[in-house]
């Protein structure tokens, strides 16, 4: 059975609610007033209801009409996002952007190019996740993520497809309260082992059973960075923190970055992340280059090139 009801009729139901009359909106619609009335006098049949008061020298919208009126207007809006999005799809732009983001990318950053993308993309849909670890990693395997930005775990990447993109810099720091920032020189590995260290936990299996740059023998661990920096910078312990987290309260004075021994500063390579078969769409394709294009602006927080050590070193 054919739905008598059309989206025609709504537009011209709003536009005679807006007009004022049922001239006024052929008017504005270009049609001649019977058809107008023919359009609205089916609607009220259709509905089995009286949408205007015909009694006053103008039309005047009854109260179910004002309700009507109020539902048509968002299947006007509806219908519209709905012949936009499947003109973007037809234009390589995927349905809907969900991604997922190690917490370790700089937030201001992914904010600025996300606002820029609303710009450029205002009809499209987007799903957004920040995770420690393994967690974007996890969300892209779990299906609820299409792309993820995130270091890419030792395990065999065989159903994922991984680009590299930055590398964020660490830094050894401790808070300039803590008995470690009173010491001189470079700091062995005896000497940081009785010191309490803040350890970022995965709960996903990629890293799990990671362990690499974990050096005190006392070991505090935290869900995420955010949390580790409010304790860092309390003084409970030292950790490797992602520079453009921690450089402003080295500047300022709160934290220290330390000397370690044999330990120069070291980076976390970030990939752009997806499955095999699952190629990133338009839309997708252009935050990646509006991100790296942002990345290039921070020289201090980020190295270019490949990262030499693994991924899940920055648990530590």
């Amino acid at each position: 059975m054919i739905d008598p009801l059309t989206l025609d009729q709504m537009r011209v139901l709003v536009a005679v609610a807006d007009a004022g009359s049922f001239s006024a909106a052929a008017r504005t619609l270009g049609r001649v007033q019977s058809a107008i009335s023919q359009s609205v006098q089916t609607l009220e049949t259709t509905l089995g209801l009286t949408l205007f008061d015909r009694s006053h020298k103008t039309p005047r919208l009854t109260d179910a009409g004002r309700a009507i009126v109020d539902d048509a207007r968002a299947l006007i809006v509806g219908a519209g996002a709905l012949r936009a999005r499947a003109q973007s799809m037809a234009e390589d732009v995927e349905p809907e952007l969900t991604l997922a983001v190690d917490a370790m990318f700089p937030i201001p950053l992914l904010m600025q190019s996300l606002k820029a993308l609303r710009d450029a993309f205002p009809r499209l849909p987007a799903t957004l996740f920040t995770e420690a670890l393994g967690g974007a990693e996890q969300r892209l395997r779990d299906g609820a993520a299409r792309l993820a930005i995130c270091p890419v775990s030792p395990m065999r990447q065989d159903d994922l497809m991984a680009e590299f993109m930055t590398r964020i810099v660490m830094w050894p720091v401790v808070a300039a309260s803590h008995p470690l920032a009173a010491l001189s020189g470079t700091l062995t590995r005896e000497a940081l082992e009785p010191h309490v260290q803040l350890v970022l936990t995965d709960r996903t299996l990629l890293t799990q059973n990671f362990s690499g740059g974990i050096i005190s023998r006392q070991i505090w661990r935290f869900a995420d960075l955010s949390t580790r920096l409010d304790f860092l910078l309390a003084g409970f312990g030292w950790c490797n923190m992602p520079v453009h987290m921690v450089e402003g309260h080295v500047a300022a004075g709160r934290l220290k970055k330390l000397d370690v021994a044999d330990r120069d500063d070291f980076s976390v390579p970030i990939y752009v992340v997806h499955q095999r078969g699952r190629e990133p769409g338009r839309a997708s394709r252009w935050l990646i280059a509006d991100l790296r294009e942002r990345a290039k602006t921070c020289p201090n927080a980020y190295k270019s090139g490949e990262a030499r050590l693994p991924a899940a070193a920055a648990a530590a």
